[in-house]
């Protein structure tokens, strides 16, 4: 539907006259006449006040397709750190309207998880703060810790809490269902692999590399920490080191080998193989992992200025090759942010 007769469609549903829908947004009867003739468009500013009256969102001013929707969703979810409220709901309803139709079911879902997500990304976001500030006013109680640690990822030291079994059992129970899915085997070994699990690590290993698709590579990584899960740091070390000098061009085994290094405190070797694997990656534009990983090694060593230098780079990255600004792109903001922490530090 052309944008005038769906105003015009909303204009009638609403019981209003041009007259009466000019009043509201504060303009004369003859532009309500030319948008629903098609002769021109509002404003973009007047949307939210056109939206508001009629009692739709902006989505809805436009009849979008559904997979339209879709898209629109996840790139605002994409772009903004929270949405507002009413925006929220709005989503969450459209999307729940969605979760038993056949032909959206699967996109639909995979939406709301991430529309849950995002808000409680963002409400962890708040509780990191007043937690912490909570923690610094009384240094000596425990009140926030827990929540400061749900909220920041923090070590639990408790086994009967810190352990993986849930995770476990989840990712055992997919590949039962889907056992010719690659992914739910390299889910399944991470979370034995985290809790030292090593003989069914290797078991699931085994399972995985007769699955189409197996990655050689990352079988090769798995083999070497599920010898470091053994404790046998000189095993694991040589598999590693082997795979880097039989793959010297392929950015992913360098990437891995260098957060394996960084998970054992090898923090030069790692920022050596994040160099290489970042030279070498082919994709442009490139992520920034390895300058994340290099940046948070330097920083772990007291090295501030290397640190912040390492933002600097990804800022670059950000800007050249993504494109990004500080005014469209929170990412972008964040690594100034980060920067002038790590110099701050430095003084």
């Amino acid at each position: 539907m052309e944008f005038g007769k769906k105003i015009k469609q909303l204009r009638y549903k609403n019981g209003l006259t041009q007259e009466q829908l000019a009043e509201k947004v504060g303009l004369g009867a003859q532009s309500v006449s030319k948008w629903e003739t098609g002769a021109s468009m509002p404003d973009i500013t007047l949307l939210p006040l056109l939206a508001e009256t009629f009692g739709v969102t902006i989505d809805d001013l436009f009849d979008l397709s559904v997979e339209q929707r879709f898209n629109r969703m996840e790139n605002r979810m994409d772009a903004e750190k929270e949405l507002p409220g009413d925006l929220y709901r709005d989503y969450e309803d459209f999307l729940k309207a969605r979760l038993n139709e056949d032909t959206y079911q699967k996109r639909a879902t995979e939406l709301i998880a991430y529309l849950y997500w995002h808000r409680m990304n963002a409400d962890a976001q708040r509780v990191r703060r007043y937690a912490k500030e909570s923690i610094r006013l009384a240094p000596d109680e425990k009140g926030c810790q827990w929540m400061l640690q749900a909220a920041e990822g923090h070590t639990v030291w408790d086994w009967n809490i810190g352990n993986h079994t849930k995770a476990i059992a989840f990712y055992r129970e997919l590949t039962r269902a889907a056992p010719e899915s690659y992914l739910p085997y390299m889910y399944l070994i991470d979370n034995l692999l985290a809790d030292r699990r090593a003989d069914e690590a290797e078991r699931y290993l085994a399972r995985m590399r007769t699955l189409k698709g197996a990655n050689p590579v990352m079988a090769e990584v798995y083999r070497a920490h599920i010898a470091l899960a053994r404790f046998d740091e000189p095993a694991a070390d040589a598999i590693m080191e082997r795979l880097a000098s039989e793959h010297p061009d392929d950015a992913v085994a360098l990437f891995e080998a260098a957060q394996y290094y960084a998970g054992k405190c090898g923090y030069e070797k790692a920022i050596e193989y994040y160099e290489r694997s970042f030279e070498k990656t082919d994709r442009r534009p490139r992520f920034t992992d390895e300058l994340y990983g290099i940046a948070a090694i330097y920083e772990i060593m007291g090295e501030y200025e290397k640190a912040a230098g390492t933002f600097d780079r990804i800022i670059a990255l950000l800007r050249d090759e993504w494109g990004l600004t500080e005014d469209d792109d929170s990412s972008f903001g964040d690594a100034q942010k980060e920067k002038a922490r790590l110099l701050a530090m430095a003084k």
